[in-house]
């Protein structure tokens, strides 16, 4: 074999890995994008939460705050 005989084979080699790397990458983006569809579809079938469980939601976020302030302002709890 001559030299560019080995070349040919190397280039065709190398586009056949590339090929089989892009449909791989790109079968996979496809079921990311079917999975994060049938997330958002399920997300929408929630029913909406109720008056208490905001206000308890709220209080949490509020006790996150306080702490968050006392840490900044250095004291200790």
């Amino acid at each position: 074999m001559g030299d560019g005989s080995d070349m040919t084979l190397i280039i065709a080699a190398s586009l056949a890995a590339f090929s089989l790397l892009s449909f791989a990458l790109l079968r996979g983006w496809e079921g990311w994008l079917r999975l994060r569809r049938l997330e958002l579809s399920q997300a929408d079938a929630l029913p909406p939460p109720s008056a208490a469980s905001r206000r308890l939601e709220l209080i949490d976020l509020k006790d996150r705050v306080k702490r968050l302030e006392a840490i900044a302002d250095g004291v200790d709890r």
